[in-house]
């Protein structure tokens, strides 16, 4: 007989949790968002005294009805569906539940938005102001190094600032990357990334020398910070990067790590790279994925004919 149901629905989704951890090799971040979302639907199904071994579609669909009035996107509510019919296909196989009532719902359904594009121009203004932008040398060579390895690799932003010193030592012409799920990839270095990060790492090494002489140990991370991991956080990164953004004169809310991973692949392409390639640098699983930046490029080519033509004309023709 299969094991009972846990009692508490803390249980359910921390037992859930630990399975993907494990079998699937969830990164941290999508461990945390299933978290949430699963808190969050165990604590209205207890409140309306459902229990989780027992509710049924109904009740899932209540749920989603509950979070539409609350005003939360479709991305939202698309997201928690998921999380919820995740968890519920795990107790199934597991044999806490004879099915999964999640399993034939719809959901709201994504949006499809293209991201925001920025121009190479607005990217060259962030890549001068990272130069100057910091209260010390040290600061001002750190965020160089950062937003010029940024924008040559398309990295994630928990890829970027978790990068080990030893992935750029020896003047690589490629780095060696793990995303989403423990997945590698190699990734290209530029030659104005290349310069930066050596510039860097001149400081490191100096840093270091002297943490040992004083008997301290020394940082592995790339970018160090005084954090629970050891390096620069994804916030602390974010916060730095809306102020550089208003230093360049771009306005804060267009600017975000993932407008700059857009920005890398958009402007490859435009510039003759292949679909597969921009895959594989992106650590996309699926080139349908990748797929979106040639409508962004669509969209921006339609844009500039219709701004700059010479025969663009604002009112009919004569």
């Amino acid at each position: 007989m299969p094991p009972p149901p846990p009692a508490l629905s803390d249980q359910w989704i921390s037992t859930f949790l630990d399975a993907i951890a494990a079998e699937s090799d969830a990164a941290r971040n999508t461990q945390l968002a299933y978290g949430r979302d699963l808190v969050d639907f165990c604590g209205w199904a207890a409140g309306k005294g459902h229990a989780l071994a027992t509710l049924d579609r109904a009740a899932v669909e209540a749920y989603l009805i509950f979070c539409d009035a609350q005003g939360l996107s479709k991305a939202t509510r698309a997201r928690r569906l998921s999380s919820i019919r995740q968890m519920f296909r795990f107790a199934f196989e597991e044999g806490w539940r004879a099915d999964n009532p999640a399993l034939r719902i719809a959901g709201p359904g994504k949006p499809h938005r293209l991201p925001q594009l920025l121009s190479e121009t607005e990217v060259e203004a962030l890549l001068t102001a990272a130069r100057s932008h910091g209260r010390t040398a040290d600061d001002r060579l750190r965020n160089t190094a950062m937003m010029e390895l940024l924008y040559a690799t398309g990295l994630r932003v928990t890829e970027l600032v978790s990068l080990p010193q030893a992935a750029v030592r020896g003047d690589p012409r490629m780095i060696l990357v793990k995303g989403k799920g423990g997945k590698e990839r190699m990734v290209p270095l530029s030659a104005p990334a290349k310069t930066a990060l050596a510039a860097w790492l001149v400081r490191l090494d100096a840093d270091a020398e002297s943490l040992r002489a004083a008997g301290k140990p020394v940082p592995k991370a790339l970018f160090p910070a005084k954090s629970a991991a050891g390096h620069l956080t994804r916030q602390q990164f974010f916060v730095m990067l809306k102020s550089l953004a208003a230093q360049a004169g771009l306005d804060p809310a267009r600017v975000t790590p993932h407008t700059l991973r857009h920005a890398f692949a958009t402007h490859l392409l435009a510039h003759g790279a292949d679909l597969m390639v921009i895959q594989t640098l992106l650590g996309h699983a699926d080139v349908a994925t990748t797929e979106i930046y040639t409508h962004v490029l669509d969209a921006h080519l339609k844009d500039l004919v219709l701004t700059h033509h010479p025969l663009a004309r604002k009112g009919p023709l004569p």
